[in-house]
């Protein structure tokens, strides 16, 4: 694969790409799949049948293994539209074969029969042909033609998918969060009783029920597993060999194993069901204001229901659109911090506001989502809150996170999928044997069917059927050591994945971070400047900045408590004001409404002279917030609209990232040195937030307020100072990242904080060394004539400091080398240059992924996608956070460890109870643990069978086997119990830089398991021959009633029994990735005990041990203590062999000659890091001394951009829309004129765009400011020219043509006539524009 096709699919995230000639369903989502229709063919379904009688059922079996190949069998392939069945096959190469249903809209069930000619099945419309009764009841119809009034759909992970006959094609069924309007909710006033039964057909019952499965169906289908049904065959054999005792302890633990698995998931799933199923009762309107109680397993999509005052369990996701809600969104977020959540705007009762489109991402907001708990509701008078139900059942948030426990993503594991091959390589070997066994027979002249049996009885020794049970083990014992240590699991299978892991992604806040700030101080802003900090805020004096901080929050009280975000919580305890939530009858002094009500705790303390309010014996100074918008991780922050009793006039307050309020300020009331404090403040890493503020018009009343649209006020504001709030590092977070890095586990932060605050945070942590540079990638505006941003390059430091002096002995000669060329650099990126990069340089993604530490602003999707990456680039990467937002990158790591006890983290397969990230190191101590004894037991369990397959093939040489109690020992005595203790050992006490094997495959364990192999061999060889030259010896006769008791076999069983306990010793690895085998107090018993339990059977057994072992005692003592002789010496050689020869010389070798001849086997994380370390040249750093602060203006502008590209999909997709004809300035002298036509590349994007092009350079800021106005065209009769209002200004750095509070862009292939004046930097702007529909403009605002 060439470079550039490596690059671009490690740009790729998310589903694989689409191919031409196959049908998707989900297409573009994570949950994307191929599908293709089949329809059932008698010819092929009689065909099969006969198959299951030929084979005795065994091809049903098979077929009960892989349906998909039981679909092609019986079926044949067809269009969608005719299928009766579909097979999906997702992105991680699961198959699901479904069958498609037929009902009609009122629920009737309907049989599909085929034309008696042969021709493609289509639908009848009930009584135009025939109609008849099937015996099931069901309607069955002949088809003829399509009828519309029937569903065709089948089901999969729990969703519905329908068939659309327009499209011809499947599609997810969904509730009614997409393509709707915000209106459409407004108009919601409840279904009628068809609407309802029709929806109820179609979305089924509204409960997320998790199936307790019955006992005897688990039973039945634990049985067919292939390991199960392998038992049978194998003890089945047995019996039939006269194996009775083996077999039926074999049977018996099997039967144990089974009726444990049964008892295990019988409780998970009665556990789950428990904790997941919720059942109620909910007030649904069913018109004319009238509400009716029914079971919440009713409702539908289209529901209006109402919100019991004193709150309630959601059953449902539901949009409010009347009152407010306090809710507990813990089980999704992991924060228990009531979140208030406000009614939809209703863009109806206003002129004003635009409808839009509803976005359960832009509104989540007004959004109830199921499982969530409503606290209590806020209502005024007597009217209800009320919602509509947008989604029932798994549709659900809940649901979906139910989905995501029922359906885990599978673990794709490079030791499981060479556990497979090396399977298969055992397969093979008792192929060999199966030959060999199969030719000295026949030469021998046995009979068929003894050949058969053992040649069959050779195949179980050789692939031990013990084998999956024994590799289980490990991650048993290392999930039970996790739970006592508060970190529980859910999937044992992730364990050994652990060990794996080489990349470890933090969020900050609440991860490496506390979870609460503490206030820094508050730096305010006053005519372009800043002034003195501020380090007690309630001693500001009584004005718009303490105004701002009291009201501009989202608490609440419950229960007389005050509840809400730390953060808000902090901004308003130091205040020292107090809040206040008043019942209706305070409603009085504020227009009839009684809003949050916040006022100081000691009103006499400070005064201010400048605001016209009564004396204080006659009104109190309170502030009434009388509306809120919330704040959204989008837009990046919050406001409030309050009135200052006695005041006249409404005020907005607002906070939020500085960069996005600076952006919604007048540029006069900007300090000219804010970007310099905002780095100031950030690099030593606080955390940041910027105020301001502005008086609405005198004519905006209550009702206004209620109906205003935050972009129809957020804009214009006055820039009022900074909020500085200090975010400590725990005190275990610096620790436990000097023991990752020390153990060579990468670090990487991401966050949605600020760019340089979270690199503060990542030196102050020690995971950027305080020597190593910090190169940020910014990305810009596109040069003149240019389509795409630029990238920057820039240090985060000053590089021009000194070299720090080195001091030495002088009298000891210690040569110093100071590296002048130091390649230690790491890449900071911010979410939004993140987005550049994929969308304009994938070619750059692998490497800024490589040395990236610091991934700031980044969105929970962003955070998904970065996770992706680094997997893609070989990385085993694990995942540590506390809240939602990073639930999309716990699921998809390779080790998701969530911080949270909320339901929500069930996605990850890890979750700690303490709130810090020790647990990352014991994870992955615990992994490693897991996974060399995982190794250790796979080489065990190998080299055990092959043991065994080689005494039974020296005793098949002369007809002779090993006897039924002699397997007996050897596999219940000594292997069960050996591989159980085997599996205690514990993790190392801490992380070292030694890699952990993760491939079977490899030279060194197949080195391994051959040469330890050839020990054993030659051992029982030797013994086999050294008892031929004995004096005593009596050769074996094989007799007709398969009497095994001879001196060959005495030999070979005495040497092998020895071995077992010899090869578990060798491969019990301890340090530097388990403890010492000697802290394994049950294995070391266990050890000895058998030991000495053999050398007693071996050496002196007692009369009862020979007879039920079958040993023919061999009369010299002396040769029997030689056979333990033997042992011991196949011990030290294979110890030797493993622990000094392949685990160090030949280990190094090895290592040395893959990384010479295997390149190509490399991960490609590996040849990047090559590729970076070659090119000294690469990043283009400028030279120059960064300038931060112009970074951030230019970031600042970046999202200017950003904003300004979603707002003009928003104005391409609105009904209402207006094309600019010409853009035009009204001349004072030397202007420069033109006309171009326009292309889709070269669209100006604002009027910057156009002098740019004109002139080669930006004008300043304020050039362009000034005014701006539209002419409409004559054939209205209005006046020609009005101010056009603003709107949302998203940025001040580049003006926006918007009309309406739109941006308006003139189409491609439309001509534009400019006329720019070069020299009078005051005209105004004139914009013609030919409108298909005006709205009203509100003059007051």
């Amino acid at each position: 694969m060439c470079k550039t096709e490596v690059a671009t699919k490690v740009g790729q995230t998310g589903p694989p790409p689409l191919e031409p000639d196959k049908e998707y369903v989900n297409t573009g989502r994570e949950d994307q799949m191929e599908i293709s229709g089949y329809q059932r063919s008698r010819v092929r379904t009689v065909l099969a049948w006969l198959g299951y009688l030929f084979t005795a059922g065994l091809l049903r079996l098979v077929f009960h293994w892989r349906p998909d190949w039981m679909l092609k069998v019986t079926h044949t392939s067809c269009r969608l539209g005719n299928a009766g069945a579909v097979m999906l096959k997702d992105q991680y190469k699961q198959i699901f074969v479904e069958k498609v249903k037929t009902i009609t809209k009122d629920g009737t069930s309907v049989k599909i029969v085929p034309r008696r000619d042969g021709r493609e099945s289509h639908l009848l419309m009930p009584g135009l042909k025939s109609s008849r009764q099937g015996s099931s009841g069901d309607l069955v119809m002949e088809p003829l033609y399509h009828d519309d009034s029937l569903v065709r759909y089948f089901s999969n992970k729990k969703l519905k998918y329908i068939w659309n006959a327009e499209k011809q094609s499947y599609s997810k069924l969904r509730g009614i969060e997409e393509g709707v309007s915000c209106a459409y909710f407004h108009n919601c006033h409840g279904l009628s009783e068809v609407e309802k039964i029709r929806r109820r057909v179609l979305y089924g019952a509204n409960h997320i029920r998790v199936r307790v499965t019955p006992i005897i169906q688990i039973l039945f289908l634990q049985v067919l597993n292939p390991f199960y049904i392998f038992q049978v065959f194998s003890c089945i054999l047995w019996y039939v060999d006269e194996y009775y005792y083996y077999a039926s302890c074999i049977v018996l633990i099997s039967a144990i194993s089974i009726c444990t698995y049964v008892y295990q998931t019988r409780q998970m799933q009665r556990r789950l069901r428990e904790t997941i199923q919720a059942s109620g009762t909910v007030f649904v309107s069913r018109g004319e204001g009238e509400f009716v109680e029914v079971p919440s397993s009713e409702l539908v999509p289209g529901d209006l229901i109402e919100i019991p005052r004193y709150g309630c369990i959601m059953s449902c996701d539901a949009v409010l659109i009347n009152g407010n809600c306090i809710v507990n969104e813990s089980m999704l977020t992991g924060e228990s911090v009531p979140v208030t959540k406000t009614a939809l705007p209703n863009p109806m009762i206003s002129k004003e506001q635009r409808d839009v489109h509803f976005s359960l991402r832009e509104n989540s907001r007004n959004v109830l989502f199921c499982g969530t708990n409503v606290i209590q509701t806020r209502y005024y008078g007597n009217q209800k809150v009320k919602a509509v139900v947008i989604r029932t059942g798994f549709m659900t948030s809940k649901g979906d996170l139910v989905r995501s426990i029922l359906f885990p993503k599978p673990v794709d594991f490079k030791f499981t999928r060479d556990t497979y091959k090396f399977v298969g390589g055992l397969s093979f070997m008792s192929f060999c044997g199966f030959v060999y066994t199969a030719v000295i027979m026949a030469i021998r002249g046995d009979t068929f069917g003894k050949i058969m049996l053992r040649c069959l009885d050779l195949v179980t020794i050789a692939v031990p059927p013990a084998l999956p049970a024994a590799l289980t083990v490990g991650s048993v014992f290392a999930q039970g050591r996790l739970k006592k240590r508060d970190i529980f699991c859910i999937s044992p299978s992730s364990i050994p994945v652990t060990g794996s892991i080489n990349v470890v992604c933090f969020d900050k806040t609440g991860t490496l971070t506390e979870d609460g700030l503490d206030m820094w101080g508050v730096l305010p802003a006053s005519d372009q400047r800043f002034t003195e900090v501020v380090h007690a805020p309630s001693l500001l004096p009584r004005g718009p900045f303490l105004i701002t901080m009291a009201t501009c929050h989202s608490l609440t009280k419950i229960k007389g408590q005050i509840s809400g975000d730390p953060l808000d919580l902090k901004m308003f305890e130091v205040t020292d004001w107090e809040l206040d939530e008043p019942g209706e009858e305070d409603t009085s002094k504020f227009d009839t409404f009684a809003p949050t009500v916040v006022r100081p705790r000691h009103p006499d303390v400070v005064r201010d002279s400048s605001l016209e309010i009564n004396e204080p014996g006659d009104t109190p100074y309170e502030v009434g917030i009388v509306r809120q918008f919330t704040f959204s991780s989008s837009l990046q922050r919050m406001s409030v609209i309050a009135r200052t009793l006695g005041e006249r006039n409404f005020c907005l307050y607002a906070k939020g990232a500085p960069e996005t309020i600076a952006s919604l300020c007048k540029a006069e009331t900007i300090p000219v040195d804010f970007h310099d404090k905002l780095l100031e403040y950030t690099q030593h890493g606080y955390r940041v937030l910027a105020l301001a503020w502005k008086p609405l018009h005198a004519k905006v009343n209550y009702v206004k307020t209620q109906r205003i649209t935050r972009e129809q006020v957020e804009y214009d504001l006055i820039f009022l100072g900074l909020l500085v709030m200090e975010n400590r590092l725990k005190p275990e977070t610096t620790p436990v990242i000097r023991q990752l890095r020390e153990a060579n586990v990468r670090t990487v932060m991401v966050t949605g904080d600020n760019m340089l605050t979270a690199v503060s945070v990542a030196r102050d942590c020690d995971m950027i060394d305080p020597s190593h540079h910090v190169i940020l990638v910014n990305s810009v505006l596109p040069p003149p004539g240019k389509t795409r941003p630029t990238l920057e390059w820039m240090y985060a430091e000053d590089t021009k400091r000194k070299v720090e002096e080195v001091h030495c002995d002088p009298w000891k000669s210690t040569a110093i080398d100071i590296d002048l060329t130091d390649q230690h650099f790491h890449f900071a990126v911010s979410g939004k240059t993140w987005t550049v990069i994929k969308e304009h340089y994938p070619e750059l993604l692998p490497k800024i992924v490589v040395r990236g530490t610091v991934f700031a602003r980044m969105s929970p999707d962003q955070k998904q996608q970065l996770v992706e990456t680094l997997q893609q680039l070989g990385y085993y990467v694990s995942m540590c956070g506390d809240g939602a937002n990073d639930c999309g990158a716990l699921k998809t790591a390779h080790a998701g460890i969530s911080l949270s006890e909320a339901e929500a983290s069930v996605a990850s397969p890890f979750t700690s109870k303490h709130q810090n990230i020790e647990c990352v190191p014991t994870v992955i101590r615990e992994g490693r643990a897991a996974l060399t004894t995982t190794f250790g037991i796979f080489k065990y369990m190998a080299c055990y069978s092959l043991t065994q397959f080689v005494s039974v093939l020296i005793l098949y040489w002369i007809g002779s086997n090993l006897t039924d109690f002699q397997f007996l020992y050897i596999d219940l005595v000594v292997l069960t119990s050996l591989s159980i203790t085997f599996s205690r050992t514990g993790a190392f006490s801490k992380l070292t830089k030694d890699k952990v094997p993760i491939s079977l495959i490899s030279p060194q364990p197949i080195l391994s398991v051959i040469l330890q192999m050839g020990i054993q061999t030659t051992a029982q060889a030797l013994a086999y021959l050294l008892v031929y030259v004995q004096p005593w010896f009596v050769p074996y006769v094989i007799n007709p009633v398969d009497e095994y008791a001879s001196y060959e076999n005495s030999a070979i069983f005495s040497v092998s029994a020895f071995q077992y306990i010899t090869l578990a010793v060798v491969f019990s690895k301890g340090a530097p990735l388990r403890k010492t085998v000697f802290s394994n107090y049950a294995f070391l018993i266990n050890l000895i005990i058998l030991t000495l339990c053999t050398v007693w059977i071996v050496i002196y057994p007692l009369p009862f041990m020979v007879d039920l072992l079958e040993l023919k005692l061999m009369p010299s003592v002396l040769f029997r203590t030689l056979m333990v002789g033997f042992a011991i010496i196949n011990f030290f050689l294979s110890m030797i062999l493993e622990s000094f020869i392949l685990d160090g010389y030949i280990r190094r070798k090895v290592a040395a000659a893959t990384e010479c001849c295997a390149k190509t086997s490399r991960f490609h994380y590996m040849e990047i890091e090559d590729e970076i370390a070659n090119t000294p040249e690469w990043p283009p750093i400028s030279r120059e001394k960064s300038d931060l602060a112009q970074l951030l203006r230019d970031e600042s502008n970046l999202e200017a951009i950003v904003q300004r590209n979603n707002s003009r999909k928003e104005s391409e997709n609105s009904d209402s829309s207006a094309t600019i004809t010409s853009i035009d300035v009204i001349p004072d002298r030397d202007s420069c004129k033109g006309t171009k036509q326009l292309t889709t590349d070269d669209r100006p994007k604002s009027l910057h765009d156009i002098h740019r092009r004109e002139h080669g350079h930006t004008p300043r800021r304020r050039h362009l400011s000034e005014s701006l106005r539209y002419t409409r065209p004559s054939d209205f009769p209005h006046t020609d020219k009005e101010d056009l209002p603003i709107g949302q200004k998203k940025g001040f750095h580049d003006l926006d043509l918007i009309e309406g509070g739109k941006q308006v862009l003139p189409p491609a292939g439309d001509h534009v006539s400019y006329d720019i004046s070069k020299e009078n930097p005051s005209d105004y702007f004139t914009v013609e524009v030919e409108e298909k529909e005006l709205l009203e403009e509100n003059s007051n605002l």
